[in-house]
């Protein structure tokens, strides 16, 4: 009797087991939702293209895949199910976080620069312009990683099964390490393979170098994007060999530096000595915004100096506080990650602010937003200014309609007292006016036109008045800005530097971006208005190709400030500087010819010109060395021990 009982009990556990069993998924789906994100991933990182599809990244995401299926499959059953939902889950967030910035900014981000993603709170509409398809594969990709977890696969555990799994895990291992070698030998650049040009501009190149995210992403997908993005700037940093490697950084900065032409005077140097400095970085002041709406503007550009072909490209993922920190450091945040806090703790003894200030000048910023936006709080002080005014201090209420307009600096006594204090003085002015989004019920859109109602309806596109009309709050503040320096008895005494962070990438419509800009390809875009204006300056055009590097050292020349730094960028006015404008990614414009890296392509932009091979192969060189020694300045804290 206890036998047939003890058999019945049996057979009822088996019928339970099978049971329960079958409410469990398959383990091979695990494996196949890993591959779904890198399938995500590939639809919006521009894989897929009329000339060819990118098959690399889905090979290495199968690769992956694999391995963290092996691995999930050795973990005990409730430690596999956990594990497998934090994954599956950051592996999702990761692809999320990547695709919807590569769908604003047509470029991906460091795991450094996520640290950001707060201080874009304010500008959350901006997500209600991306297609309807990447929300619904991000809600598919949600739904598959929750339908897993409820039903995650049971499988017998067998010591046969893990020896499989261990053999796996290992192949997916050698797969990687080797596979990337398959990768570069199918280059698309392998026609250069035997040229230093061809090597600067591979694959290996990219994989090796890291000095693009994106251009990273095409060689070995999202998983192993992450994977080297977290070894080289988190694991590998505290290894011995990476202060070997710093110790070696720095000769080879010097070597780069020293091997450029020495500093010489010239006709614009020190023709503002001694003057007060008012620096205006134009958020998203964009060159096609310039015109009718901008009188003010327009009449300093013409009776100041005009550079005309001035770029500003993106280093570090983060693009206003990267032209900010060049345009007050000399060189652009790094190419290859690191958080730009990180390195709060650089000397930064050849900034701007330490150089003036060395000459008894007092420095302070100012601007809406909180000390805490992008660390300015902390990172004023550390690039020498003794104070980061923040407008916000000044208000009962964050909401209060004042912080709209830029004007508040003058419109405050308090505020406007701290601007005109006593003694030379560098004043950083941060506008905010022609930020994103370009829509009527934007905020500051929205209190513009009850002040300006003629902007609403004045082109036929919204995006387009939006952009006049934050425009022309720009103008109102420069306007504003030469009447109170001259109340204050200043405006002879005083000369202003205006540039522009970034163009108006916050416009969905990128081809109403290139038409108004006059252009036909997105790299030339990045072309920005920057002007210097004092009452008894020259009225000069600069059509010398420059970038946001240039700035420090100009203005130094243009002040006549003596300095023992040697710097990334160089005087716009030397004879001995071709001008350039050189793009983490491997694009360049130089000399009226361009080059698209993300395209492959040459853009003559003055028919006088010809692209030769010669001219190719020296600007490509050059591309590979500025970017690492950009990268090796603030990655050694390079200017500390000079």
């Amino acid at each position: 009797m206890e036998y047939e009982n003890a058999a019945d009990t049996a057979v009822q556990e088996k019928k339970q087991e099978k049971t329960r069993r079958g409410l469990r998924l398959p383990f091979v789906l695990i494996t196949v939702s890993f591959v779904l994100v890198e399938v995500f991933s590939m639809a919006f990182l521009g894989c897929f293209s009329e000339e060819a599809v990118n098959w690399w990244p889905l090979v290495f995401g199968t690769l992956w895949s694999l391995l963290l299926t092996a691995l999930l499959w050795l973990l005990p059953g409730k430690a596999s199910r956990i594990g497998y939902g934090i994954v599956y889950f950051l592996a999702a967030a990761y692809a999320a976080v990547q695709t919807g910035y590569y769908l604003l900014f047509r470029e991906m981000m460091w795991i450094s620069d996520f640290r950001y993603a707060s201080e874009g709170s304010d500008y959350f509409d901006v997500l209600l312009q991306y297609p309807v398809g990447w929300y619904l594969s991000i809600l598919g990709l949600l739904s598959v990683g929750v339908l897993l977890v409820w039903r995650f696969p049971v499988r017998k555990r067998h010591w046969g099964k893990a020896v499989t799994a261990t053999v796996v895990a290992a192949a997916s291992i050698a797969g990687m390490v080797f596979l990337p070698e398959a990768v570069f030998v199918n280059d698309s650049q392998i026609q250069f393979a035997r040229s230093d040009y061809g090597r600067a501009q591979s694959a290996r190149a990219a994989y090796e170098n890291m000095f693009n995210t994106h251009r990273l992403y095409q060689v070995c997908g999202i998983y192993q994007t992450a994977f080297k993005d977290i070894y080289t700037n988190y694991i590998y940093p505290i290894t011995p060999g990476y202060a070997i490697a710093h110790g070696s950084a720095e000769k080879e900065i010097d070597s780069y530096l020293a091997d450029r032409p020495a500093k010489q005077e010239n006709a614009m140097t020190g023709i503002f000595e001694g003057k007060n400095v008012v620096l205006v970085l134009m958020e998203s002041m964009d060159d096609w915004a310039i015109g009718e709406h901008t009188p003010t503007i327009c009449r300093m550009m013409e009776e100041g100096i005009n550079f005309t072909d001035f770029y500003t490209p993106a280093y570090g993922s983060v693009r206003t506080f990267n032209s900010e920190f060049c345009l007050n450091t000399g060189s652009f945040l790094s190419s290859q990650g690191g958080y730009a806090f990180d390195y709060v703790t650089n000397d930064y003894r050849q900034s701007l602010a330490n150089r003036l200030e060395e000459l008894g000048y007092s420095a302070k910023v100012y601007h809406y937003n909180e000390p805490g936006f992008y660390s300015r709080g902390v990172f004023s002080p550390a690039m020498g200014y003794e104070e980061y005014v923040s407008y916000m201090d000044y208000v009962e209420d964050v909401k209060d309609k004042a912080l709209y307009d830029d004007e508040f600096l003058f419109d405050n006594a308090q505020v406007s007292e701290s601007f005109f204090r006593d003694g030379k003085k560098l004043n950083f002015i941060i506008t905010r006016s022609a930020h994103l989004s370009y829509r009527y019920n934007e905020v500051v859109s929205y209190w513009a036109l009850r002040k300006y109602p003629q902007y609403r309806g004045l082109t036929g596109h919204e995006e387009e008045d939006c952009m006049y009309l934050k425009a022309k709050l720009v103008d109102d503040m420069f306007q504003r800005l030469l009447e109170e320096l001259e109340a204050n008895g200043e405006l002879e005494n005083t000369v202003i530097v205006a540039m522009t962070d970034h163009y108006t990438y916050g416009v969905d419509d990128e081809q109403l971006v290139m038409d108004r800009s006059g252009v036909d390809d997105m790299l030339l875009v990045e072309k920005v208005p920057c002007f210097i204006w004092s009452a008894d300056g020259p009225a000069v055009t600069v059509d010398k190709t420059l970038n946001t590097a240039d700035m420090l050292p100009t203005i130094l020349n243009l002040m006549g400030v003596e300095t023992p730094y040697s710097y990334l960028g160089q005087d716009a006015f030397s004879e001995s500087y071709t001008g350039y404008a050189i793009f983490p990614n491997g694009s360049w414009v130089c000399n009226g010819i361009a080059y698209n890296a993300a395209k492959d392509a040459y853009i003559l932009m003055d028919e006088s010109k010809e692209i030769t091979d010669e001219f190719v192969e020296s600007m490509h060189l050059l591309v590979t060395d500025y970017v690492r020694i950009n990268n090796l300045i603030l990655e050694t804290d390079y200017y500390a021990g000079k």
